[in-house]
């Protein structure tokens, strides 16, 4: 699908109803959670190297310098050096996130999709973008994104209520559309989530809030069962107004690699 047409669609979008997407996400939810659950386990074990190798170096300055091999104000070139390498470094943290996260997130929408629909579905969809084909695009993706939010971050941290819904968007809209182009996906997230602002912020807001209550009651517990809740109404927003083409190859993923 091209970004015309997309555009098209967004603009004849429907009228949405608040109750009944959080009642079809309920629905939803209880065909997909195992997946769901699994999406969090998997995004954990590939990002947690990611973590151990950023946090090494600063964990060893330390030892040093508590053991009195290494005094960062006697020797400020070298402190310096160590600053500036860790600002890349988390730069390229976050980037990496945002490719692994994305991926995943994108896997678990044809997830959705083939429940939604009825169809089998299989683990092996969340890997589905973990592949070399989709990784420079993932990784300009990213790149936009973090730009995005550290603008946004930069005006008084306010725009980032208003990013944050268009941001949303990039995964479904990059799941079932990969052959855009990093800009026209963005383009696109973003007509559909001002299209759609209001109704997805308080989508958003009530489901971050009943995930914290039931969180803290259960000790984090919910937090991780709960965790993809998030994703369903993007997706039934997204099924609604832009829908599905025929031929979807990835329809067959789950029969395929059973």
């Amino acid at each position: 699908m091209n970004l015309l047409k997309l555009q098209e669609k967004i603009s004849n979008a429907p009228e949405l109803d608040f109750g009944g997407l959080f009642s079809e996400s309920i629905e939803l939810f209880k065909k997909v959670w195992v997946q769901g659950l699994l999406l969090l386990v998997f995004a954990v074990i590939m990002i947690l190297p990611l973590v151990i190798i950023l946090y090494a170096p600063i964990i060893a300055m330390a030892v040093a310098s508590e053991s009195g091999g290494f005094d960062p104000e006697s020797d400020p070139l070298v402190a310096g050096g160590f600053s500036v390498g860790m600002i890349i470094g988390m730069l390229f943290f976050i980037i990496a996130i945002a490719v692994v996260s994305t991926a995943l997130v994108a896997g678990f929408y044809h997830v959705c999709k083939a429940a939604d629909q009825g169809k089998e579905v299989s683990t092996n969809m969340l890997f589905k973008f973990l592949k070399k084909e989709y990784v420079g695009k993932l990784l300009q993706l990213g790149l936009i994104v973090m730009v995005i939010a550290i603008v946004a971050a930069l005006l008084c941290v306010l725009p980032i209520f208003y990013v944050m819904v268009p941001l949303s968007f990039i995964a479904p809209l990059f799941a079932f559309n990969s052959e855009l182009s990093p800009n026209e996906l963005v383009k696109a997230a973003f007509a559909l989530g001002n299209k759609k602002w209001l109704l997805m912020f308080g989508l958003l807001i009530v489901i971050s809030l009943g995930i914290n209550i039931i969180s803290y009651v259960t000790c984090g517990i919910g937090a991780i069962v709960l965790g993809c809740f998030q994703y369903l109404p993007v997706f039934l927003v997204y099924k609604k107004i832009i829908g599905f083409e025929d031929g979807d190859e990835i329809d067959q993923i789950g029969a395929s690699e059973q």
